[in-house]
């Protein structure tokens, strides 16, 4: 599903990634890892097109995304959350949801609005059943009508995912997803990553949730990948706890 390969990006004098190359098979949760400034942010910004690297070349379930913007890639099947979470203040958690799925169109134009044609209530209720589903998932059901704004920090992440989710992302990134969450909250997203029909990559720090959620792991160190393989391999390999796990 992802193949990255020989990506590179310098910041003057600095590469915070030297041609990093892995792979990422359909429907893997694979966990990215490393100290800080071992470039896992730089590389999220280059597979969701917020930064286009000095070289190498990302793909996407076969297709060259290296060049696309981040729009294109957001409606091909890319989702990414960050870890500053960014959900809309003024809408209610459901809105912030069903937000996701605006950009289809509803058919029909003003007319459609104005008449209520058939058609327009269908995609409507599936809209809405969908949100519904989505919300179930991440445990904020009885949330729906809360305001984004109001809700504390962990909750907002979870409002993030749902978004993510809402419109069945091909590949998802989650930035330090369980940054902000209590050990209740952090158990509940691991129940409902290692759930997800999709190809999930996610930067996280807490080894704890890495181990037990990812079925993958790549190491970066100063730019660089010095690892890939299962949480068993990496776990015990002497270079990674040198490096990070100590």
């Amino acid at each position: 599903m992802l193949d990255v390969a020989g990506v590179s990006v310098a910041f003057g004098g600095v590469r915070a990634l030297d041609k990093v190359s892995f792979e990422v098979a359909e429907g893997v949760v694979c966990g990215v890892i490393g100290p800080n400034g071992a470039g896992k942010t730089t590389l999220f910004d280059v597979l969701s097109g917020l930064r286009r690297p000095a070289e190498g070349r990302v793909r996407v379930a076969g297709r060259d995304m290296t060049r696309l913007p981040a729009l294109r890639r957001a409606r091909a099947g890319l989702r990414r959350t960050f870890q500053r979470t960014q959900v809309f203040g003024r809408l209610t958690v459901a809105g912030n949801v069903l937000a996701a799925l605006d950009w289809h169109g509803g058919g029909g134009g003003l007319a459609a609005d104005l008449v209520g044609w058939p058609a327009r209530r269908r995609l409507e209720r599936e809209r809405h059943e969908r949100v519904a589903e989505v919300l179930e998932l991440c445990g904020l059901t009885a949330l729906r009508d809360a305001y984004a704004a109001a809700l504390p920090v962990g909750q907002r992440r979870l409002v993030e995912l749902a978004r993510a989710l809402a419109d069945r992302p091909r590949l998802l990134l989650l930035d330090e997803p369980t940054s902000g969450l209590d050990a209740g909250q952090s158990a509940r997203l691991g129940e409902v990553v290692r759930a997800l029909d999709t190809t999930v990559l996610l930067v996280e720090h807490d080894m704890g949730f890495v181990m037990d959620t990812c079925d993958r792991i790549v190491v970066l160190d100063l730019g660089k990948v010095i690892a890939t393989g299962t949480p068993g391999e990496i776990r015990q390999d002497p270079v990674v706890r040198a490096a990070y796990l100590g």
